[in-house]
């Protein structure tokens, strides 16, 4: 993004010396970003400490604009070419959204002060250190630089990551400008987005039609948030419930939440999220309207089964504290004080323990609905919180249209975007009220993440995706992860696009677009590294013995069996204790052994872990300790110590690819050579790529060139580590034998309390 020496103008003034303009020319929309420069200083050091101990420090400026803090080398280090390069953001900037602390330091006491907004610093800094959200620590050192020009741009930094007022958050000032160069240039500011945002009813229509739910409906009584607040305009009842009836009922539940159905099984059975209600007097009789009102859009009339996850997970300040403590066993200074004791550590943050529980309970829904065949509400107090993460996960583990991107991305913004989830609070991104910062998205991901992990095959999206996505919640360009409620939205947007002559008509996407128009963050190659090389879709073969086979499950069995409690209570009523069965990947012999007095669930999950996968059936996720680990990619990947060079994950990656590009590429020579047959693949839809653009990151190399990996690839791939976390490290220490593959033991009482 930055040339190096000798360095060219990079920022041109429209205003006087006290407030400059930093423009960035985008190689996508061929637009300007405009920031206005804050305050900067010069001679300044940035602490560097990678995996290779003979790598000095970078000098150079730092810069605080209305955007983010900047660092420009001197003597810029060579860019590596296969590497992920944000068109936003360089490799040396830090979005302002993104920190969470500034800490400044005087070495002749060392004193440490955390500023805030519109704080004083009574003494002149030597050192500042960042700690930001997507767990990075970077530190600057003021050694050689003015004492007072580093005094103020560190209390800049701080009083421009603490904004008084979402409308100053920088997103809002650049996608007016960048509305209008759009128009401009005649260009769409929506194109390429090619999903639904389920914020018109045809959205709705086409989802109860894709999931076969006739006995549910579009309803419109919560136009222009008549009714509730927090729910999308549109939402789908039961049909026997008239619109009449639910305005009756909204008053009753919080928030005037009436239950809102999520998807539909192909047995008929319907997952359905519920708000608590607000009077308790009449609360059996609304209840008993709302599920009989569920039991009749059942075809065989089941009953339906209730699950309060309020009494059954974590809550969102539990799930606060145990990332709180994961990411400081991340990122302390210094390491090795802690770094003997890391692994017992991190099973004691209860952050793997809490991912296991969303991921258990989330296996007992999929039970209820495919093995029972009865439909299932899940209950919250307030519904936009546990329900978004529970409710995701039951539908990516029941369809296999969400675990493509497209669908994943609608799921996102179905049961998180549009239900209502306080993002603007759980991120904290005004810094206002750290008691209601909860990262319910990331632990989501991280679910996400571990079935990926243990089904590679079943994604089109990969790790590298997941954690980008994680990482647009601190850039505050997209309405995605801005807002608390789609009516919050709504109502910023039309006051946003009166302040900036936009159009009243204009749609949202445009005036400020979602963060799933990924060409405004990454180039189209770039965007190929969202691609799963081993993903299997709908239909497709595979080869085995030199046949080729569809994924078919074969009889097969293990007769391991452990306990479990259910959390299921059927029209309210808690159910029985009920047995989870474990599959045989532990390595337990293969044989039929049938479990006396046998439950239901038992058997249900015994029989399914028994058999292969269906890469596109249902999938249940294994939640002992040994099988839930730790998301690498996501928590260690700015570790340099963790980082492991030509290793991990990338370099099986770099050769799937590969292999896939070059049987993609035989296979259009072919299809040119024979023409087209009656079962080819049909052609790309209206408006997307070509059919001739290669999917894969990692193109196929000649028969010629010697058989090399890139120099770049490491565990860390495609992030770069080097720079973005300050602090020292012991090898040959457990967490190197960790990150090598060794086992993690387990206390006996652990192990004596697996469940699933």
């Amino acid at each position: 993004m930055f040339s190096g020496k000798p360095m060219k103008p990079t920022f041109k003034c429209y205003l006087p010396p006290a407030q400059v303009f930093f423009c960035i020319l985008s190689e996508i929309t061929k637009g300007y970003i405009l920031h206005i420069i804050v305050n900067e200083v010069n001679f300044v050091r940035k602490c560097i400490v990678g995996t290779d101990s003979s790598q000095s420090d970078l000098w150079g400026r730092l810069i605080c604009t209305n955007f983010k803090v900047s660092f420009i080398p001197q003597d810029p280090p060579p860019k590596q070419k296969s590497q992920m390069s944000h068109l936003l953001l360089g490799q040396q900037d830090i979005s302002l959204t993104c920190l969470d602390q500034v800490v400044t330091v005087n070495d002749t006491r060392g004193k440490k002060k955390v500023l805030g907004s519109n704080q004083k610093l009574k003494f002149n800094p030597m050192e500042l250190i960042l700690y930001c959200k997507d767990l990075r620590v970077i530190r600057f050192c003021f050694d050689e630089a003015g004492p007072e020009s580093a005094k103020k741009v560190c209390l800049a930094i701080a009083h421009y990551s603490h904004p008084a007022d979402l409308h100053l958050l920088f997103g809002f000032e650049y996608q007016g400008l960048r509305y209008h160069q759009f128009k401009v240039n005649g260009s769409n500011p929506n194109g390429g987005i090619q999903m639904p945002m389920f914020d018109r009813s045809s959205d709705w229509d086409r989802e109860i039609k894709r999931t076969g739910a006739s006995e549910w409906r579009v309803c419109s009584i919560n136009e222009k948030y008549v009714v509730s607040e927090s729910l999308p305009e549109y939402i789908v009842v039961p049909v026997s419930l008239t619109d009449q009836e639910l305005k009756q009922l909204s008053p009753l539940f919080n928030d005037g939440r009436v239950p809102l159905w999520c998807w539909n099984h192909r047995n008929g059975s319907a997952l359905v999220r519920m708000a608590g209600q607000t009077e308790p007097l009449p609360q059996r009789k609304t209840e008993l309207k709302i599920f009989t009102a569920i039991t009749r859009s059942h075809p065989q009339r089941r009953e339906v089964t209730f699950t309060d996850l309020d009494r059954n997970l974590p809550n969102i300040q539990e799930i606060q504290s145990a990332f709180v403590k994961a990411r400081q066993i991340c990122t302390l200074d210094p390491f090795e004080e802690s770094e003997e004791r890391w692994l017992s550590s991190m099973e004691n943050s209860r952050w793997l323990e809490y991912v296991r529980m969303f991921l258990k309970v989330s296996a007992e829904t999929v039970y209820n609905l495919d093995g029972k065949n009865v439909s299932v509400v899940l209950l919250e107090e307030e519904d936009r919180d546990l329900n978004c993460v529970v409710t995701s996960l039951v539908q990516l583990m029941l369809d296999p249209h969400y675990r493509s991107l497209n669908g994943f991305q609608s799921l996102v913004q179905k049961e998180w975007v549009m239900a209502g989830h306080r993002f603007l609070d759980r991120c904290n991104h005004l810094k206002k009220n750290d008691n209601k910062e909860s990262p319910l998205f990331t632990l989501f991901l991280d679910c996400v993440w571990q079935l990926t992990n243990q089904y590679p095959a079943a994604f089109e999206f990969t790790e590298a995706y997941l954690t980008v996505l994680s990482d647009s919640m601190w850039i505050p360009l997209f309405s995605t992860f801005l807002f608390n409620s789609s009516k919050q939205c709504t109502q910023l947007l039309q006051d946003f696009a009166k302040s900036k002559a936009i159009p009243p008509g204009e749609n949202h996407t445009a005036i400020f677009p979602p963060v799933w128009k990924w060409s405004q963050q990454f180039s189209t190659r770039d965007q190929t590294l969202f691609n799963n090389p081993m993903y299997v879709g709908k239909g497709a073969a595979c080869v085995q013995n030199g046949e080729v086979k569809t994924f078919q499950r074969t009889k097969k069995a293990f007769s391991s069996t452990v306990r479990i409690s259910s959390t299921s209570q059927r029209n309210g009523v808690k159910g029985e204790e009920e047995t989870l069965q474990r599959r045989g990947s532990l390595g337990l012999k293969a044989e039929f052994s049938p479990v006396k007095d046998e439950s239901p669930s038992e058997r249900f999950f015994r029989d399914w872990f028994s058999r292969p996968a269906d890469q596109q059936g249902v999938l249940i996720p294994y939640v002992l300790p040994s099988h839930v680990v730790l998301w690498k990619l996501f928590f260690l990947r700015w570790v340099p110590e963790a980082c492991i060079p030509h290793g991990g994950p990338a370099t099986v990656y770099h050769k799937v690819s590969q292999l896939v590009d070059e049987i993609e590429t035989l296979q259009n020579k072919l299809r040119q050579y024979k023409g087209p047959s009656p079962h080819s693949t049909p052609g790309p839809r209206p408006g997307g790529p070509p059919s001739d653009q290669r999917r894969m990151y990692f193109k196929a190399s000649s028969p010629d060139d010697p058989p090399t990996s890139p120099n770049v690839l490491n565990s860390s791939f495609p992030f770069n580590p080097v720079g973005n976390l300050c602090r020292r490290g012991v090898p040959g220490t457990p967490i190197s034998k960790f990150l090598n593959g060794a086992k993690t033991w387990l206390s006996t009482e652990t192990l004596a309390n697996d469940t699933f």
